[in-house]
């Protein structure tokens, strides 16, 4: 008979096993050109790893940012996160996409993307706590009619594991970071029971826009008792608060596709090609009513041209009855309150 002690090693091994199933961001896709990811699973092992526009972190179980630690550093780019030492050049409307290695269907809830004016100091050396993000693309609930609902992250996986982020067209030029995250509501509806994955890069954008929305510190887009993060997917929904400051006004919704990859990059380093963006601004930040579809389009991309073909899928639909109330997926981390779980178990 296993002892006791052999149980309990099996079902932490297990729980480690489920984390690392949650997933990251392995390559981004720019105009056709693939750019490596921070390989969590390699990077943090070599001597000299090379620099990618991912910054780096020490989730290597995969895990995630608890509500408990919305208001530590961890929050804003990952556990334990540095900066960046590459950059990806990106033009303003340009489309960014972004590809996990996998993402779990049990893992429900939104996906937020958000940029962040590293100004004259650069990306690769900003202290990350200076740094001030605003929104520029949410999606949330898709379909709430029956529990848990089809979600953001739904479509994500839907979409090979992938998302795709567009550089609004009018932002003004310079680095910037470039935060993308998923967060997950299977456990939401307990205090702390939310995940937060989020995932940065550096970019630099290009054009001749103005745009400098104005934006908020990293350990305050979220506190652990919003409406958007201790939030209960195990019922009929006709709408939810997406977490977060207000999108700016002008905006897109979300248009997500596929980006064919023609090409593999390499992030840039050294001066920037375009005069940076400030910090300061004092430009205002309206708010304006949730999308009421999210896009889907397959865009194809060469290195000679690009084109898209869009179908509309509604968002926040009407809710009918539903008679069945399926129960929570409990996720086992391998952070300190699921470790408990485990040795209990």
């Amino acid at each position: 008979m296993p002892s006791f002690t052999s149980k309990t090693l099996l079902a932490a091994l297990a729980g480690a096993a489920a984390v690392n199933a949650h997933g990251h961001v392995k390559n981004v896709v720019v105009n056709g050109a693939s750019f490596q990811g921070y390989d969590i699973n390699s990077f943090p092992y070599t001597q000299n790893p090379p620099k990618v526009a991912a910054w780096t972190a020490s989730n290597t179980d995969n895990g995630f940012v608890g509500p408990e630690s919305f208001a530590s550093s961890d929050i804003i780019c990952h556990k334990n996160s540095a900066n960046a030492q590459g950059r990806i050049v990106v033009a303003a409307g340009d489309s960014v996409f972004v590809q996990w290695d996998t993402w779990p269907e049990s893992h429900h809830g939104p996906v937020i993307d958000y940029l962040a004016s590293c100004g004259n100091t650069g990306c690769d050396k900003i202290e990350k706590t200076a740094l001030e993000f605003f929104k520029i693309a949410e999606a949330g609930l898709v379909n709430g009619a029956q529990a848990p609902g089809r979600w953001a992250s739904d479509v994500l996986i839907d979409n090979n594991n992938s998302w795709m982020i567009k550089i609004p067209t009018n932002i003004r030029p310079g680095q910037y970071v470039l935060r993308h995250e998923i967060i997950a509501l299977h456990s939401g509806g307990d205090l702390n029971g939310a995940q937060n994955y989020p995932q940065c890069f550096n970019i630099e954008v290009t054009g001749s826009g103005t745009v400098l929305p104005q934006g908020v510190k990293g350990t305050s887009l979220y506190t652990p008792t919003d409406a958007g993060i201790r939030f209960n997917i195990y019922r009929s929904l006709d709408s939810y608060p997406i977490p977060g400051p207000a999108l700016p006004a002008g905006f897109a919704p979300v248009a997500q596709g596929s980006s064919a990859i023609v090409s593999s990059a390499t992030a840039i380093t050294g001066a920037a090609t375009n005069a940076p963006a400030p910090i300061a601004t004092t430009t205002a930040v309206n708010v304006v009513p949730s999308p009421t579809t999210i896009v889907t389009s397959v865009v194809q991309t060469s290195a000679a041209q690009t084109s898209a073909v869009q179908t509309a899928v509604p968002v926040q639909t009407s809710t009918r009855p539903i008679s069945t109330r399926p129960q929570p997926t409990r996720c086992p981390g391998l952070g300190r309150r699921h470790l408990r779980k485990v040795a209990r178990a």
